[in-house]
């Protein structure tokens, strides 16, 4: 289970503003990591939050507590994450159009998630609460199995699966 996880963005106290909205939840100054840091909360039961961090801020390793430090670093890379949201697939699409990220709705094998590119640099995969149960049924060890089969033709070690034709 994620509790939260950071991101970085153009502008950290509009994009908390916004993924508060999205969870109907709430959104903070978060001055004890880097000056201009927000946070998003969900208002849940398991405290679901994300940190909003400047685009240049890094965090490496050191003695103690992580050192921070300001240089240049990509806009683009391999994170993302699925989220769950109360709202529907047009809520969410309008709240993209409101603060000009772009949207997709995406068939994802066994489910469907909506992308939500944040300064469409960054994709969450938003999930309305019917995609959250698509998910849930996928989201296992048989299911995964199933869907590599079914829809790649694969096997679990990445195979493909012979015709037996």
């Amino acid at each position: 289970m994620i509790f939260h996880f950071s991101i970085a963005a153009d502008d950290p106290k509009r994009t908390a503003t916004m993924l508060a909205e999205l969870w109907r939840g709430e959104a903070f100054h978060f001055p004890m990591v880097g000056n201009g840091s927000w946070v998003a909360f969900a208002g849940d039961d398991r405290g679901s939050t994300v940190e909003v961090y400047p685009r240049d801020l890094a965090f490496y390793p050191s003695e103690g507590p992580g050192e921070q430090r300001n240089e240049p670093v990509s806009r683009h890379g391999p994170f993302h994450a699925a989220i769950a949201t109360p709202l529907s697939i047009e809520e969410v699409e309008e709240i993209g159009r409101r603060y000009g990220c772009h949207t997709s709705l995406c068939q994802r094998g066994a489910f469907r998630v909506i992308e939500f590119w944040i300064d469409n640099a960054l994709m969450l995969e938003m999930l309305t609460p019917e995609m959250q149960e698509e998910y849930l049924r996928a989201a296992t060890v048989d299911g995964w199995r199933a869907m590599l089969a079914n829809v790649w033709k694969m096997t679990p070690e990445g195979e493909p699966i012979e015709d037996a034709a």
